[in-house]
């Protein structure tokens, strides 16, 4: 029980560290967006192509959590995607797979019209691949389930363990023995319980991985970002002997 308990805390943990650096990823590629596109036609179509992906990426993000909790991929998605888009990805049974392939082939086409050197191609696309090792990662936890048998030989054990209970204990409690033995059965049910909710981490249970709060936290950060980055704050200048400001609004 003790090795089952582990083996399943061992697979949250790892589940809950691969969607940590989802965060961590999809943070750094939208402030690689911000600092690497240059289309030189000005801030409006850096814009709409930063938006773009990073919208994207978002619904990659919940497309992930649907898609490793067995629900629908496209649930969701018409929010952030264009309309090309979803005609692009409603063929495919993967479907965070496709909006991968969709980045890849914007930055393609970014690297061919010189808004990204061959450097920044690289970077960009090495963030990409992170997702994908990430994404696979979560799918082997999701695909690679315990053996039944496993699970069967300690619940039988543990029953085994249960009935002889009392007969080791009847000299040393006497009439409460009773309620010690059933606090100690409970104990033992509740810790197999335990192992069998965390060893499957994407079933939409109380104790999964929090993938829809976790994709909300990123869609918060990137819409926040995708504001702040086109509402810049001039330098401050004199006007008449006073300080003044002025804010510049880049809208698309």
């Amino acid at each position: 029980m003790a090795f089952k308990s582990n083996q399943a805390y061992d697979r949250w943990w790892e589940a809950r560290t691969s969607w940590g650096a989802i965060v961590n990823n999809s943070r750094t590629l939208t402030r690689q967006l911000f600092t690497f596109i240059d289309t030189h036609y000005g801030t409006a179509e850096e814009k709409a192509f930063c938006e773009r992906m990073a919208k994207r990426q978002i619904a990659w993000c919940h497309s992930l959590s649907h898609h490793l909790r067995g629900e629908n991929s496209m649930k969701g998605l018409e929010k952030w995607l264009c309309q090309d888009d979803l005609e692009q990805i409603k063929h495919y049974h993967n479907v965070p797979l496709a909006l991968l392939e969709l980045q890849g082939t914007d930055l393609r086409n970014a690297f061919k019209l010189g808004w990204i050197n061959k450097h920044q191609q690289v970077e960009l696309d090495n963030t990409l691949t992170r997702f994908s090792n990430e994404m696979g990662g979560c799918e082997r936890i999701k695909n690679t389930i315990f053996p039944a048998t496993y699970g069967v030989y300690i619940h039988f054990a543990l029953i085994l363990f249960i009935i002889l209970l009392p007969f080791g204990l009847i000299e040393f409690f006497g009439v409460i023995e009773v309620p010690v033995v059933i606090a100690i059965a409970s104990s033992f049910f509740l810790i197999e319980k335990m192992a069998i909710h965390l060893q499957d981490p994407f079933e939409n249970k109380p104790t999964d991985t929090p993938t829809t709060t976790i994709s909300r936290t990123i869609e918060r950060d990137f819409m926040q970002m995708l504001k702040q980055n086109y509402e810049h704050e001039e330098p401050a200048t004199v006007s008449g002997g006073h300080l003044s400001k002025s804010k510049v609004y880049y809208i698309l």
